[in-house]
């Protein structure tokens, strides 16, 4: 009988947002309940639950779950303390076991820890020891520390953005884990880095030039010898020490193998990294964009500076002010975070009509409220299943508010807004108004790109811009792209493997 430990520390955070996350901002399971929600959703764990339970001999040891509601700013340094109390103290009180999956995100960041999911896997193997096979599934928006291939045997990313291939990652870390636990492989991991932090359409793996070097890394992961590969563009809104993009082979004891396919698929991705930055508009050119449109059809307006699943805060109101400024008059959607509108909205009731400040409440540098008159149309809890992988996301109390032609619809608590789900669960169907705010960079395709008659990218404020050199990066190394000028590459393998 293998057993194999399982556990969960999963966060994608913006360290430019000033509104820092905190332990309620996670889900907590444990024990049999990590299995049983997981084996509910197509997520990484419910693939690699699919693999164990349909092999003979392996039992399995639940331990801890930690995974974020949404992305948020950095986690405050107590918060961090004790999820990584918890976790490592249910890792502690675990029974003997063969091998561990983790399942890990990798652009996590707390106050005074810049590489949590690192430092999780060190202090694992100081508590069950060097020989104790991991492999570990991680974002492919993670940055990959040295610290984490060390203490790891393998590791395995998502091939796919937008992402769709959750459940499957899960899958292909599962059946490696199996492979390593049984002997039958030895990994050796290399990892090249590049200097280049992008964003863009040409990410898109389906279309974009980044889908190029994902499929080299597929030809590579499932070829003689290939055990694992892929690319780590990195989360350019969590600024550490270790933000770039890398590439990354995982080999069966042929670190020359490694090296050269690592350096190959660093190379193809290179030789495009100039094109993979989004053009933006300026939000008063957003303004001239829906002035001339006739109408026939939804335009998105993609705020994904304000992106709640790159870690923003959700409460921008910089596309509201400038549609108000302007006069914009067409049937327009907009998602906000703001509690205490919320809050005035439950204390008048449904059909009320109510004055309030909307906006910065978490961020307020960078927005200042406006005031709105508006009538509350909607009140909910705020618990909802997603709509892509069929999660329960938690909005908190949540209102829909109707001022004049505009639809806002306020949330306590932000949720990840790459799908429709949190307008369906409020009532809100997109393809009933003429424009609809997007605060996200890329959704699957028939979420919004196969039916809106445009998709305006908006240069507007916040703490997950595209336009990266705003942001004010400290940390990364530097020169880096495109922060800074004529960045030279210089590629290098490093590799790695357990003793």
């Amino acid at each position: 009988m293998t057993r194999i430990l399982i556990a969960e520390c999963k966060q994608e955070v913006s360290t430019f947002n000033p509104h820092l996350s905190g332990y309620g901002d996670f889900g907590i399971r444990r024990g049999r309940e990590l299995l049983d929600y997981h084996r509910t959703v197509h997520n990484e764990i419910g693939g690699a639950l699919s693999v164990f339970d349909a092999t003979e001999d392996v039992e399995l040891v639940p331990t801890y779950s930690a995974f974020f509601i949404t992305s948020g700013g950095t986690l405050a340094k107590s918060d961090w303390e004790r999820i990584a109390s918890e976790f490592l103290e249910e890792i502690r009180q675990a029974p003997p076991v063969d091998a561990i999956y983790f399942c890990m995100h990798g652009a996590m960041a707390s106050e005074d820890e810049l590489d949590p999911e690192g430092w999780l896997l060190a202090e694992t193997r100081k508590i069950l020891g060097e020989g104790i096979p991991i492999v570990v599934s991680l974002d492919l928006h993670g940055i990959l520390t040295n610290r984490m291939v060390e203490h790891s045997d393998a590791i395995v990313a998502y091939h796919t953005y937008p992402h769709v291939d959750f459940f499957e990652t899960g899958q292909r870390a599962a059946r490696l884990l199996l492979r390593v636990v049984s002997g039958e492989v030895k990994p050796v991991t290399a990892k090249v880095a590049i200097p280049a932090l992008v964003r863009g359409d040409e990410l898109i793996t389906a279309t974009g030039s980044f889908g190029q070097s994902i499929r080299i890394a597929q030809e590579v992961e499932n070829g003689p010898g290939g055990l694992s590969a892929g690319m780590f563009i990195g989360n350019p809104f969590t600024d550490v020490p270790e933000l770039r993009t890398y590439s990354f082979v995982v080999t069966d004891n042929d670190p020359e193998l490694a090296g050269r396919e690592a350096l190959r698929i660093a190379e193809s991705f290179w030789a495009h990294h100039e094109k993979m930055r989004v053009p933006l508009v300026s939000l008063d050119e957003m303004a001239m964009i829906l002035a001339s449109h006739s109408g026939g059809g939804t335009i998105a307006l993609v705020d994904a500076a304000d992106a709640t699943s790159s870690g923003a805060s959700g409460d921008s109101n910089a596309v509201l002010r400038t549609l108000l400024k302007s006069g914009y008059r067409g049937r327009t959607l907009l998602p906000l975070v703001d509690e205490p509108a919320v809050k005035a909205a439950f204390a008048a009731g449904i059909g009320a009509t109510i004055t309030l400040p909307l906006g910065g409440t978490l961020d307020p540098a960078r927005f200042t409220p406006i005031e709105i008159t508006a009538t509350v149309r909607l009140l909910s809890d705020g618990r909802f299943r997603s709509e892509s992988f069929g999660e329960e996301w938690l909005a908190g109390p949540t209102a829909v508010l109707e001022a004049e032609n505009l639809s806002l619809v306020v949330s306590s608590h932000a949720v990840n807004l790459y799908d429709r789900s949190f307008f369906l669960a409020q009532g809100q169907d997109p393809k009933r108004f003429d424009a609809v705010v997007v605060k996200s960079p890329h959704c699957q395709p028939h979420m919004y790109a196969d039916w809106c008659v445009r998709m305006v990218n908006i240069d507007a404020p916040g703490s997950s811009s595209a336009n990266l050199p705003y942001l004010g990066h400290t940390r990364c190394p530097r020169p880096i792209f495109p922060l800074d000028d004529e960045v030279a590459f210089d590629p290098r393998a490093f590799l790695f493997r357990r003793p």
